[in-house]
């Protein structure tokens, strides 16, 4: 009996844990999604208590700008009116180093910051030295001859003369450090001191000049923390809600994020926005798939092919123009009116005949178009690669003489990709806690549940069990014979019911 009754108690102890598991799973089931939803935004609100503040303030991701030139082999023939053919060189990597300062927490649940950059040029990824020669048009020259085409022609003849006597022509050779952040030339401080509403720029003159050790302008973002259903959004960016770059509302509009963090619970029907003072506008990418990155589930969003739409092809983009072409945007008013254009690299995306009239340019989707892979729990870009292709509009121009007889094209100067991803410790990190242990609980709310119902089985079936055999042997079959008193003639009647003759003792 005793080994019965420790069973019987075992058997109800695991019923009893059995239920306590699968009410603890089916708890989890309604509770754990909420819960999770309820760490992502604690923890992705820019706010100093946040997991992700620190990543926000100084981005751990190594990021780097890779530049891509476009040598001109043929500057004399298109002084000719030849067709122009450029061989692309590069790429010449820097790593750029980002952090953000003068952090200040508004009262209107926004946080405004200056983001500065630096950049670090990188032999070992680079194909070539900041000391190689490049072959590429005079901005200066090219760039003003467009300007003053209208201009009257004393004055263009004046700067003919300006231009011979500076010893400048229509395309130079220079370094690639001179490019990138610039030389020593006279005729900027002409044009400064005699045009300064023309081109307000002093001492050296490079296309990224204004970016090494320098800032993106003052960003005022939504932090999330009283509001969470506007989170890092760009509230103001110089302290303007909109800029005056465009020749419609919707294009000055200054919409989505500052491009580094987005709002969590992403579905596939949602798009990236966000502000770049780079391309003085807001940009919009779409999503193409689901994928991973190192184990971890990824949206990749990519640019659409209306991006750099002409007008006449999508008209909402009607404010950037004029359009020369379809896939091209004029940048032209937020570059000092010169004549300078922003699109894919190699004119991807672009219309036919602007590849077509530039020798040397082959674009495709694999090389030179632009994504970002997302985590779309949390809106925290994985991985990202952002591709942006600078031209200068040329052509002779009548009265300035170092135009020659150029033929009107829009030349391809350089394309750059920006790129980023997290990894190690960081990566590390952000798969523990964001990924894994959400997996985790997950997994184990229905393992409780599933354990808490076979071990709620076992007490049943050993019931079941243990009350069988007792039953059968206490209950009497159908033909079994009620018990009588012991008879002298019992034996007689068994021997005779068994056919044997009676014993004559008997």
């Amino acid at each position: 009996m005793g080994s019965r009754a420790r069973a019987r108690w075992a058997a109800a102890a695991l019923g009893f844990t059995g239920l306590l598991c699968a009410v603890l799973g089916a708890v989890m089931i309604v509770a754990v999604p909420s819960l999770i939803k309820q760490q992502v935004y604690k923890n992705v609100r820019i706010d100093p208590s946040s997991l992700t503040f620190s990543v926000w303030k100084e981005i751990p991701v190594p990021f780097y700008l890779s530049i891509y030139f476009f040598n001109v082999t043929n500057p004399k023939e298109i002084l000719q009116g030849k067709k122009p053919q450029v061989q692309e060189r590069g790429p010449y990597v820097y790593r750029e180093f980002r952090h953000k300062g003068n952090i200040t927490f508004n009262d209107n649940d926004t946080v405004s910051y200056l983001e500065y950059r630096s950049f670090r040029f990188q032999p070992d990824k680079s194909s070539g030295s900041e000391s190689d020669y490049i072959v590429m048009p005079n901005i200066l020259v090219l760039g003003a001859a467009v300007m003053m085409e209208k201009k009257p022609m004393p004055l263009k003849l004046f700067m003919t003369v300006a231009f011979s006597t500076l010893g400048e022509r229509a395309f130079m050779n220079r370094t690639v450090h001179e490019i990138m952040w610039g030389y020593e030339d006279p005729l900027v401080n002409v044009i400064s001191k005699y045009f300064p509403a023309m081109f307000p720029v002093k001492g050296k003159f490079g296309l990224f000049a204004g970016l090494n050790n320098s800032d993106s302008g003052v960003f005022t973002v939504f932090t999330g923390i009283k509001n969470f259903s506007r989170i890092h959004l760009v509230d103001k960016w110089n302290g303007l809600s909109k800029v005056n770059f465009w020749h419609s509302d919707q294009c000055n509009m200054i919409n989505g994020t500052s491009g580094q963090m987005w709002a969590p619970f992403m579905t596939p029907e949602s798009s990236l926005e966000f502000y770049s003072p780079e391309a003085c506008r807001s940009m919009k990418l779409i999503y193409q798939e689901t994928s991973t990155f190192q184990g971890i589930p990824t949206y990749r969003f990519k640019a659409p092919s209306t991006l750099f739409a002409s007008g006449s092809v999508y008209p909402p983009n009607e404010g950037f123009c004029p359009c020369l072409k379809s896939g091209i945007q004029n940048v032209s008013t937020c570059r000092f009116n010169a004549p300078l254009f922003l699109s894919h690299p190699h004119f991807y995306n672009a219309d036919d005949t602007l590849a077509k009239a530039v020798l040397g340019l082959h674009p495709n989707e694999a090389e030179h178009s632009l994504f970002l892979d997302v985590h779309p729990v949390t809106g925290i870009p994985m991985n990202c690669s952002v591709k942006l292709q600078l031209s200068l509009y040329i052509k002779a121009v009548q009265g300035i003489g170092q135009t020659g007889k150029i033929e009107p094209v829009v030349l391809p100067l350089l394309w750059f990709e920006e790129r980023g991803a997290m990894e190690g410790e960081t990566l590390h990190n952000f798969y523990i806690q964001l990924v894994l242990m959400p997996k985790v609980l997950r997994y184990a709310q229905y393992v409780l549940l599933a354990l808490g119902c076979v071990l709620l089985f076992i007490p049943i079936v050993y019931q079941i069990r243990s009350q069988g055999p007792e039953d059968a042997e206490s209950q009497p079959g159908p033909n079994a014979q009620p018990d009588l008193p012991p008879s002298p003639f019992t034996p007689l009647l068994q021997e005779s019911l068994s056919g044997q003759p009676a014993s004559p003792k008997a």
